[in-house]
């Protein structure tokens, strides 16, 4: 009989264990559920933040449409830019032209006047004079618009800026050498606008 309550014992003692065991399981069971919960939580929401694909697609075509307004506006200012650049380029010359004329004026009136001078006057070196002094202020006329004489007194012949008519007998210190020069050649700046015609030494 002394071995019963023994028996009893370890019975009870089992199923308290057994019971300790299944809490424990459940408690492990609500963690994980607590743990994954949160987990799925944020899958969701990160879910939810992501557009779409026909949202992504419609931004693309807002873009490609602003893209394409900005790039027509340009097109178009540039268009503009360089119509009023043409035309104030012509407007430029067309004032340059008028300048020059404007200026040469002057000139044509002492020409007249010269004219009328020949009919009456009788001092021939006063006439000369002043046709000298005409011809002085027309040179000076062109220095100011930068078109000068080309240098053919005593040069060296030189095909950029020369032209040969004819060539000269005239010894082995003037070969090669201007002569004499029949027509005056002009450069507008740095460009030749008449080539001066001359005879070379050989």
């Amino acid at each position: 009989m002394a071995d019963v309550p023994q028996f009893n014992y370890t019975i009870m003692k089992n199923e308290k264990d057994i019971q300790n065991d299944e809490l424990l399981n459940e408690e492990n069971v609500v963690e994980e559920v607590q743990t994954e919960a949160p987990e799925a939580a944020n899958e969701d929401s990160s879910e939810s933040v992501q557009p779409s694909a026909e949202e992504l697609l419609e931004k693309a075509n807002a873009e490609i449409l602003d893209l394409r307004d900005k790039n027509l506006r340009m097109m178009a200012e540039f268009d503009n830019f360089r119509r009023r650049t043409a035309k104030e380029k012509l407007e430029l010359q067309k004032t340059a032209g008028e300048r020059i004329f404007v200026d040469m004026l002057s000139l044509v009136d002492d020409f007249e006047r010269a004219e009328k001078a020949m009919s009456t006057c009788e001092d021939v070196e006063a006439l000369r004079q002043g046709l000298d002094l005409i011809h002085k202020k027309f040179v000076a006329f062109l220095e100011k618009n930068d078109v000068k004489a080309i240098e053919t007194e005593d040069a060296d012949f030189n095909v950029d800026l020369h032209e040969a008519i004819t060539t000269f007998p005239a010894g082995e210190d003037k070969k090669g050498k201007i002569i004499d020069c029949t027509q005056r050649g002009y450069t507008l700046g740095e460009k030749v606008i008449r080539y001066a015609k001359v005879v070379v030494g050989e």
